[in-house]
């Protein structure tokens, strides 16, 4: 096959999260016959881009391409994937690999997502046997160990699909895993990039009842078009948490602030409940906790990651069949910088994905 050049948007220090990521060409990771290279047709934007551009989670390995939404064509494939051809189709979230060790416990019990021996990030990660460094899908292709490949299966668009690979699965899991479904009701706090997918797919697993919350009136009559049956301003409706006390089963909570009223959110979960925290702010900050709320209540709190391929591939294929679409906005590859200060400014609704202008116009898609 012809060579491929692999170009992408660059973070070089933290003002690049200011929009100052600059266009060039970087190593991907040495090949290996676990691998596949993607032609990225589309890439989602994501918060966690923002907080890795700026090293606001942990300081990053600059430079660094970012994107973990990929969803493009597999132009070539090596040896020991049996799952993927070239020409298909495939995405790929968060992460890239993890030990995958059959005496794992998580890798062996379809949780790779909480691996401790070996996590590499779809960005800014070392890959083991120096094989090298993770870029991501700001760029036009993409090179990845296999294990998070996956299909995006017929009858969803691969726009729609993209910030799914993270977004989408980042609530997916924790309803998936604490059974949402006909009998239960569900609060999604913070109704943005993240949580108008878990009304989505609240709705979509046949939940009773989804409340969306947010701190204003202003998304109120989207979060009610995305399907949920009743909504919460927090700061504007007056006693909510006394109007909606101990009505929710569970609770996934998006939002990234240490100032949230965990306390108040706490006193709506029945005996029992779940709170799971899926935001994460800039240094980790979390709210005090309300010890008494957890003792009086009977309620738990908890966190949880992205999801692991199998939930990845069930959540698309849950898309696929219940026509699940999300809030999307489709900018050129090309305006990525413009695309993360709008983000940043929190103008998308809900969710900015990069489409690659050159798509196919490389004329290389032959296997190995």
């Amino acid at each position: 096959m012809a060579d491929i050049k692999f170009e992408g948007w660059l973070g070089h220090n933290p003002d690049s999260a200011n929009g100052k990521m600059e266009w060039g060409s970087f190593e991907p990771k040495k090949w290996t016959e676990d691998d596949v290279d993607i032609e990225i047709s589309h890439c989602g934007i994501c918060g966690s881009d923002l907080h890795t551009l700026r090293s606001g989670w942990f300081p990053t390995n600059y430079p660094c391409c970012v994107g973990h939404e990929i969803v493009g064509k597999a132009v070539r494939v090596g040896d020991n994937v049996k799952h993927v051809k070239v020409g298909d189709r495939v995405g790929v979230g968060a992460q890239a690999r993890t030990c995958q060790q059959p005496d794992c416990p998580e890798c062996s019990s379809g949780n790779d997502s909480y691996c401790k021996r070996l996590m590499v990030n779809t960005y800014g990660s070392l890959f083991p046997n120096n094989e090298g460094k993770s870029y991501g899908g700001y760029a036009n292709y993409n090179r990845t160990n296999q294990q998070f490949v996956v299909h995006i299966p017929e009858g969803l668009s691969s726009a729609d699909a993209a910030p799914m690979l993270c977004g989408g699965v980042t609530v997916y899991s924790p309803l998936r895993r604490n059974g949402c479904g006909p009998g239960k009701s569900v609060g999604i706090v913070g109704v943005g990039g993240l949580g108008h997918f878990g009304v989505l797919f609240a709705k979509a697993m046949g939940a009773d009842k989804v409340i969306g919350i947010s701190r204003k009136n202003s998304k109120r009559d989207d979060v009610l078009k995305l399907g949920a049956d009743e909504y919460i301003a927090t700061d504007e409706d007056e006693n909510w948490h006394k109007t909606h006390s101990r009505s929710l089963d569970l609770i996934v909570s998006t939002v990234s602030s240490a100032n949230m009223p965990l306390g108040k959110y706490l006193a709506l979960l029945k005996r029992g409940g779940e709170f799971v925290q899926v935001g994460a702010a800039d240094g980790g900050e979390f709210p005090p906790v309300p010890v008494f709320a957890l003792l009086t209540g009977g309620v738990k709190i908890s966190g949880s990651s992205t999801g692991a391929p199998w939930e990845i591939r069930e959540m698309l294929q849950l898309a696929a069949d219940k026509n699940v679409k999300g809030w999307i906005q489709e900018r050129p590859m090309k305006e990525a910088n413009q695309a993360i200060i709008d983000m940043e400014e929190g103008k998308a609704r809900y969710r900015y994905v990069l489409v690659n202008e050159n798509f196919e116009k490389h004329g290389s898609s032959t296997k190995l």
